[in-house]
């Protein structure tokens, strides 16, 4: 049986809970392999709306075992608090387990990335404040606490105690906030360590163990591919590698047990934070695409930037993920345009450039080229066969699936969880 990542095309908010939840009950794993509680997932069953942030979305689907694995980083308040709202609402979290590796976010990596990025000023990346950076900061700079240690409280001390020595002097005489005591931080750490730990698992082994037993894995990413922190538009990116290489080394599984990699693009194109965005409006079309999708962050609530569908990032991702199928979603926003725009090339200093340009300049400054195609009026909600789809909607489908490197296997045509036409099977 295969293991298969998903992973947004984009930069984020592409509807990946949707397309978890459409493979769910033919799922045995749903494993999160980076990010933390900086992004969010929104998937809609029946009348009950629910936002997840730091868990895997297939925590939702009964039978699945949710993973989050030793590339994300954990703010343990967080997963208990969503934990809890889950479980008030009838699901059933018992299954969830926990990397012994993954690390930790801390308080002092929340209070730093808030006071870091306000100090940025007019260079502000666009970070949520929740810590994240910082504590890959920490990771990569091997002064991490990783879930594993608050099991330990003598190593545990000697962590934190490692890590504020520095910290505090930044706080203090950069920042000029008060200094973090290492009791604060440890014993507020230790009082997750009991409800924990049943949690906590070798998910790698696990997870190899699963693939070997027959089972079926799905790797689920956060973010995505823009925001990639090597492939995206640096420096305007998120702190991991949220492509599909990333689902290796963010969860122990080797490259070559590998089979799908399913990237989740929206029929137009949204971001949110700073940095090159080519085919953002500033108009009503704009306005248009943002109150007609909803385009609000599901952690922040900030409103998305919107804009229209970009092919060369579509082709961009799918050469960086070696995309196998596209899942398509949102199409239905789209009704009502009499004309709908796709960028299918860039401008830049007078040159048609046709894919992603490698300069960060030149993409900043990069033209949209595009291509107009005809839309459609009739309500789309309810189709669940592609050819009774309106033959403009059906046309518009099949272009974006010829310019963007790979098929597209499936459509979303509304906000319900069975609103998705399928046309290939994501697992043959």
């Amino acid at each position: 049986m295969p293991a298969i990542v998903l992973i947004g095309a984009q930069w984020g908010d592409e509807g990946k809970g949707k397309a978890t939840d459409l493979l769910g009950s033919r799922v045995d794993y749903v494993v999160k392999f980076n990010g933390g509680n900086n992004a969010g997932h929104t998937v809609v069953v029946g009348d009950e709306k629910y936002a997840l942030h730091l868990l895997p979305s297939g925590i939702l689907t009964d039978g699945v075992v949710p993973v989050i694995a030793n590339g994300v980083v954990v703010d343990i308040e967080v997963l208990f608090h969503e934990l809890d709202a889950l479980s008030a609402r009838g699901v059933d979290v018992s299954k969830l387990l926990v990397s012994a590796n993954a690390h930790i976010i801390t308080q002092y990596h929340r209070t730093l990335d808030k006071v870091t990025e306000r100090f940025l000023g007019k260079r502000q990346i666009g970070t949520t404040g929740r810590g994240i950076g910082p504590a890959y900061d920490d990771k990569i700079n091997r002064v991490g606490i990783r879930i594993q240690d608050i099991f330990d409280e003598n190593i545990l001390r000697q962590k934190v105690e490692g890590a504020l020595d520095q910290k505090n002097h930044l706080l203090v005489k950069i920042y000029n906030r008060r200094a973090i005591g290492v009791d604060e931080v440890v014993n507020d750490l230790l009082s997750y360590a009991d409800r924990l730990r049943p949690m906590v698992a070798d998910t790698g082994l696990v997870l190899n163990q699963a693939l070997e037993a027959g089972k079926t894995v799905l790797f689920e990413g956060g973010q995505a591919t823009m925001l990639d922190v090597d492939h995206g538009t640096y420096p305007f990116v998120t702190s991991s590698n949220a492509t599909s290489g990333g689902a290796a080394t963010g969860s122990g599984v080797a490259p070559n047990r590998i089979d799908r990699v399913i990237a989740v693009v929206k029929a137009y194109t949204t971001r949110v934070g700073a940095g090159p965005f080519p085919t953002e409006l500033h108009d009503e079309s704009g306005e248009f695409l943002r109150s007609r999708g909803f385009e609000f962050g599901t952690t922040t609530g900030r409103p998305r930037r919107t804009g229209w569908y970009d092919a060369p990032v579509a082709r961009y991702s799918a050469r960086i993920n070696g995309v196998t199928d596209f899942v398509l979603t949102k199409l239905d926003v789209l009704t009502g345009l009499s004309t709908i725009p796709v960028c299918v090339a860039y401008e830049v200093d007078g040159r048609r450039v046709e894919e992603v340009p490698v300069s960060q300049s030149d993409f900043h400054h990069a033209v949209p080229i595009y291509e107009e195609f005809p839309g459609w009026s009739e309500d789309i909600t309810g189709v669940r066969i592609f050819e009774d789809l309106p033959q403009a909607a059906q046309q518009y489908v099949l272009a974006l699936e010829a310019m963007s490197g790979s098929r597209i296997s499936a459509v979303g045509v509304g906000p319900d969880r069975e609103a998705i036409l399928v046309r290939h099977d994501l697992l043959g």
